[in-house]
């Protein structure tokens, strides 16, 4: 017999999730991760007293109800919403597009006005059927909120023009035609508080955790000490990228304390213009209400994925959509494992998405 009912490769949400339930039915489990410390990218870690998101924000988010009471088992949510601001050199605008966005773009005070104001430049612009994204961007919001709001944002983040973008990346801009500048819509949302760090602790508690340990240069090792492997990693990596690299997106970040209570008053900035290199700056403390006498801030640059580097948002085009169609056929040839969560699936999950997905395996495969 195996000592391990399930070795779980990887240590953050999906993980954690599914080694939380195997433990609830009585398996034998082995977590690990090649990082230095669990929660994978949701880690945030203490700095000056403020919890501070290592891989960029984490804001939860759901309308599943399920999940929402599922990981209130495990932290306390405060009651943040988040209404991001953005700055094109300088001009503030509320997001998402709603009322005080629409007034401060064009001095508009009535719902009607507004929707009128966007019809008008739709109609002038003509665009019947959208050939890339800036033309499916106008189509949908007319052209000063594309080329304010979303133009130069959009760019840095996949480091291509507008025009030569897919145009399914943006399938609908909402326009919120009332003052409401809640992003998410969500019927829950919020912090964790005390940090993502203690939520996912509290999940892994009583489970055995390795911690700096690269599954794949072990592979065998580790794979004779459990029945079942569930792998979170990338899915490309695991296979030595054989049929070729999948794609991604990569941030890089600059952290850094100031010795002042405030920086920018608001916890997430979007800098819309494309001549500003970072696409936001994150203010930690005002995810939680933070009244410390210092600040700590997060530049956000995008960039391009090159194998080795941090691997964030799958570029879900066709080609790739294609190639890891591929490696899912491969995968799925495989007695033993079970591919899951963002890298294993190469799909974007936010927050709850990737819960949700966890919460299913195990019950299809632990009841």
């Amino acid at each position: 017999m195996k000592k391990y009912d399930y070795l779980i490769v990887g240590a953050g949400l999906f993980g954690a999730v599914f080694a939380e339930q195997a433990k609830r039915h009585g398996k034998r489990i082995l977590v690990i991760d090649r990082r230095d410390h669990i929660a994978g990218n949701v880690y945030t870690e203490s700095v000056e007293g403020i919890n501070v998101h290592k891989y960029g924000a984490h804001i939860f988010h759901t309308n599943d109800k399920r999940v929402w009471e599922y990981v209130n088992r495990f932290a306390e949510f405060n009651r943040y919403t988040n209404s991001p601001v953005a700055n094109y050199h300088g001009e503030l605008y509320s997001l998402p597009f709603n009322m005080y966005t629409f007034n401060k773009m064009w001095g508009v005070v009535t719902p009607e006005e507004a929707q009128a104001k966007i019809e008008e430049q739709r109609a002038a612009a003509g665009i019947t059927e959208p050939k890339n994204l800036e033309e499916q961007a106008i189509s949908l919001v007319g052209t000063d909120i594309y080329e304010k709001l979303i133009k130069g944002y959009t760019e840095k983040q996949w480091g291509r023009p507008c025009d030569a973008l897919p145009s399914f990346i943006i399938k609908r801009l909402p326009c919120r035609f009332t003052f409401d500048n809640n992003y998410f819509n969500a019927k829950y949302q919020g912090i964790a508080e005390g940090g993502y760090t203690k939520m996912v602790e509290n999940m892994l508690e009583g489970i055995e955790v390795r911690l700096g340990v690269d599954f794949l240069e072990n592979k065998d090792e580790l794979c004779a000490l459990a029945e079942t492997v569930v792998y979170t990693g990338a899915i490309d990596e695991y296979y030595g990228y054989k049929l070729g690299a999948l794609e991604y997106r990569s941030v890089r970040f600059e952290t850094e304390i100031l010795d002042k209570p405030s920086f920018q008053g608001n916890a997430v900035v979007n800098y819309t213009d494309r001549e500003t290199p970072w696409t936001r700056i994150i203010e930690h403390k005002f995810f939680e209400f933070g009244d410390q006498p210092k600040t700590v801030i997060s530049r956000e640059y995008s960039s391009e994925w090159t194998v080795g580097d941090e691997p964030y948002y799958p570029v879900n085009d066709e080609r790739n959509s294609v190639l890891y169609a591929k490696y899912k056929e491969l995968a799925e040839s495989e007695q033993g494992i079970i591919f899951g969560g963002r890298l294993g699936e190469y799909k974007y999950y936010d927050m709850d998405t990737v819960i949700a997905s966890a919460l299913k395996l195990s019950e299809n495969i632990l009841e």
